[in-house]
């Protein structure tokens, strides 16, 4: 019998202050072992579907709600979530302390993490260069230091950490190219959209017979006959849900379904080798004020053989989901799955499409290793608040434990890809 269990709260925070329609980033940015909280609000009077956000504030808060800093005014008219805000949280100059990165007033700015205060700035390559933000190892540096921008689908621009330009790339880029060390060479090749890049930006293969564009890719090594040290299969969810090798050979592709949007790698079943992969299928598109529509979650095996498929009952068809591990001690990961729509609150599902974790309020969700400690919490926001959960109690104070932004983090996207 599968049992939903109950959360714990942890805290509750007032982030009125940060403004309407934010995004939340979370990162360690005083170096004190505890994740902190930056709240992002961006432009509005755009249309995002072609247009791309710019930040216009940003406030910072310790997860116990005191206000650090707050750089910009809050706008009662800001944009909403429909596409990425430009923005960050890494430590790009390698400092010991996380950055604020994020393009403001048609400029990329560096911020100090801990008081909000401009440490550089540059001009955008282009105008439209400001979709999102991805931080890269295209020239070989001890850490990722490179930066790649892209207008909403056609074109991005990658550039050192100087901000001279490296190369760019005009194609099908899709939503958030996912940047990776394929080949163990110190320098990171991109999976942008459709098309795979080398680190100079020159298109190695592409992705054949797809229609629309990449909506998120993810790494890992699927398929359970590779190794450790044997190149990660790719698995991009666009048009339809198919994954590659790293030569751009099509391993399976899976049709079965409308539209496929998000998709997710874990291991969500024990009983089946290698990786599993979560898809979210818009059947019907509905719309955004009465999300009147419909989506479904659906489970392939590692050879993109269907084996779940929800039968959803409410209406919704904006779903995100992601990977979530360690939130208990569970050995298997859970589906997050949240902005369902239809009065279905944030929940965890395993790998039969199963309610595990029912959170008791609904919003849009981070989650994160807040203390260092192993285990990840839940934090669910809207405008005004912000709730802390997890799988057990504990308070809210710092054990210094906390080491560095996780590529995850740093990578922060409305559209959440990934390795695994």
């Amino acid at each position: 019998m599968t049992v939903n269990m109950d959360p714990y709260l942890l805290g509750e925070i007032d982030i009125s202050a940060a403004g309407t329609r934010c995004k939340m980033l979370v990162g360690d940015l005083d170096s004190d072992g505890r994740m902190e909280i930056v709240m992002v609000q961006a432009d509005g009077d755009i249309d995002d579907r072609y247009v791309p956000h710019q930040v216009i504030c940003l406030t910072a808060y310790d997860v116990e709600g005191n206000v650090l800093w707050q750089v910009g005014e809050p706008d009662e008219n800001a944009g909403g979530p429909g596409s990425d805000y430009p923005a960050q949280i890494y430590d790009i100059d390698g400092d010991g302390y996380n950055e604020v990165l994020c393009v403001m007033d048609k400029k990329f700015l560096i911020l100090n993490g801990q008081t909000g205060e401009l440490k550089r700035s540059f001009d955008l390559p282009n105008p439209e260069a400001h979709d999102c933000i991805i931080i890269a190892n295209l020239s070989g540096n001890p850490f990722p230091q490179d930066i790649i921008l892209k207008d909403r689908y056609k074109q991005m621009w990658a550039l050192d950490k100087d901000f001279n330009l490296l190369w760019e790339h005009k194609g099908n880029i899709g939503h958030f190219p996912w940047v990776y060390d394929f080949d163990q060479d110190g320098h990171d090749e991109v999976m942008a959209g459709y098309d795979y890049l080398d680190h100079n930006g020159k298109i190695l293969w592409s992705c054949q017979n797809l229609d629309d564009h990449a909506d998120c890719i993810w790494l890992g090594h699927v398929d359970p006959t590779l190794s450790a040290d044997d190149p990660v299969n790719i698995v991009v969810g666009g048009s339809v849900t198919v994954m590659y090798d790293t030569k751009g050979n099509e391993l399976w592709r899976y049709d079965g379904s409308i539209e496929s949007q998000h998709i997710a790698l874990g291991k969500f079943r024990e009983d089946l080798p290698g990786l599993q992969i979560a898809g979210l299928d818009r059947i019907i598109r509905g719309d955004v004020q009465t999300n009147s529509g419909k989506d479904g979650m659906f489970l392939l095996d590692a050879n993109g053989k269907e084996i779940a498929k929800e039968e959803r009952k409410t209406n919704g068809w904006l779903t995100i989901i992601e990977t979530i591990s360690n939130w208990d001690d569970h050995s298997l990961d859970y589906i997050l799955a949240y902005r369902r729509g239809g009065g279905v609150n944030p929940t965890l599902y395993d790998g039969y499409l199963n309610p595990i974790v029912t959170f008791p309020v609904d919003g849009y969700v981070v989650h994160a290793d807040l203390f260092g400690e192993g285990k990840e919490q839940v934090i669910i926001y809207n405008d005004q608040r912000a709730t802390i959960f997890s799988n057990e109690t504990r308070n809210l104070q710092s054990n210094g434990k906390v080491k560095g932004q996780p590529k995850r983090l740093y990578s922060s996207t409305l559209y959440p890809g990934g390795e695994y």
